[in-house]
């Protein structure tokens, strides 16, 4: 099972200010056990929605908008990916996760499960997905 977790943006990471040294110690401390432990399949730090862009779809119209973003709570800064056994191991290194905004702070992470291709039915689609040897 993947899982990704999902680092929430904040006003300063949206402003491009980049964590103190003590911060980017601990989560290089985790991001080693992770791999470590051999559950760590990637992890990134996102640059600041000014520097990106979304594709608005209406109908077969597609539409580029520049960022910056105004909804900041729903902007993402960072992720990393594990791959576990469980549920309850994900849980258990979700929680070990140093607080992204520096101890103290008010903050969450979101995890979430990935879609596996065995979690469909099978079908054309999916074996033509299964060819594809993607990375897992």
């Amino acid at each position: 099972m993947r899982y990704m977790i999902i680092v929430k943006a904040s006003k300063e990471s949206e402003a491009g200010v980049m964590p103190e040294e003590k911060l980017i110690a601990a989560m290089a401390a985790y991001h080693e056990e992770l791999a470590k432990a051999g559950v760590l399949v990637d992890a990134s730090g996102l640059q600041a929605s000014s520097k990106g862009f979304k594709i608005k779809y209406s109908g077969k119209k597609r539409t580029v908008v520049d960022g910056p973003f105004t909804e900041s709570k729903e902007l993402i800064a960072g992720y990393t990916i594990i791959r576990v056994k469980s549920r309850e191991e994900a849980i258990e290194w979700a929680k070990r996760f140093p607080n992204p905004h520096g101890e103290g702070a008010e903050t969450e992470i979101e995890v979430r499960r990935f879609f596996e291709l065995e979690d469909f039915a099978p079908s054309e689609a999916v074996e033509r997905f299964q060819k594809m040897d993607l990375p897992k």
